[in-house]
């Protein structure tokens, strides 16, 4: 059985108009295309729900019976219709650590005023993409390049290196700067699916420092917190997980690390062009 809210719209009016003509007239077309519709919703169901009769047309048995139903389906279809309207798109914007540091509340308050029809909405996942290939966000915050062809990207800032280690160390307690060659001598804690540290780091060095690897952001500061090894990161993740026991520290030769927004590339997302520019603006406008 196949029928159309159209067909039962045609049919209610009839049933209401009492004719196929005043039907035809409060939908704004023609009579024959009213029977040609309420002829194929009856076809569509195997029975009757209209006879003409001399004055205009009047339900049968079957039409009182459907006719209730019929209007219930079409009140809910309106308040679909509604909905949809009405409602608020949602940019979806992941992030696998730190979003963007001390920029992340401003964009959203900033784009919260500039932007009512598209609400902003972060989403953390610790995965290459940032949540981005799993379909879990629009957009993603990462900071390494993404060399699947599936996806584009753009730059949006550059951020600085900073170093994370244990607050009582003994070495750098009261350091207000370090350098790459000193963290070579440490044990380096990483993340290797999504952060920014590794050996490339140190390519051409005298030496590389010993590596572990951690999960999470979380576990990474808990083995900094303990003292395992210290760690290098981007100064937004600084901002977005200060904890009581780590220290972080300004590598002062340390490359600092492009920002990037990604998206697939074959789905463009509502709101993309503003996000770009939004974010872009808020590095710029902070030298960072």
């Amino acid at each position: 059985m196949d029928w159309s809210l159209r067909e039962l719209r045609f049919f209610v009016a009839a049933a209401e108009e009492g004719s196929f003509t005043d039907a035809a007239i409060a939908l704004q077309v023609s009579q024959a295309a009213v029977s040609r519709t309420i002829a194929t919703l009856e076809q569509a169901i195997g029975t009757r729900l209209l006879r003409r009769v001399p004055r205009g047309c009047e339900l049968t048995t079957a039409g009182q019976q459907a006719l209730p139903h019929a209007r219930r389906v079409l009140a809910e279809a309106g308040r679909f219709t509604e909905f949809l309207a009405s409602r608020q798109e949602t940019l979806r914007l992941g992030y696998a650590w730190a979003a963007l540091g001390q920029h992340t509340a401003r964009l959203q308050r900033d784009w919260a005023t500039r932007h009512e029809a598209v609400e902003l909405e972060l989403v953390r996942h610790n995965s290459p993409t940032s949540g981005l290939a799993e379909g879990l966000c629009d957009v993603a915050i990462v900071r390494r390049p993404v060399e699947d062809t599936r996806f584009d990207s753009v730059v949006v800032g550059l951020e600085r290196r900073l170093a994370a280690f244990a607050a009582d160390d003994p070495q750098w307690a009261r350091r207000r700067s370090l350098s790459m060659a000193e963290i070579a001598d440490r044990t380096v804690i990483i993340d290797s699916r999504v952060g920014t540290t590794g050996g490339h780091l140190w390519s051409g060095s005298a030496h590389q420092p010993q590596f572990i690897e951690s999960s999470d952001v979380d576990t990474w500061l808990d083995a900094i917190a303990a003292g395992r090894g210290v760690g290098t990161t981007a100064e937004a993740t600084a901002h977005h997980h200060p904890r009581p026991g780590v220290h972080y520290r300004l590598i002062k030769d340390g490359p600092r690390i492009p920002v990037r927004l990604v998206w697939r590339r074959d789905e463009e997302p509502t709101g993309l062009v503003e996000l770009v520019d939004a974010v872009t603006r808020l590095y710029a406008d902070r030298g960072n």
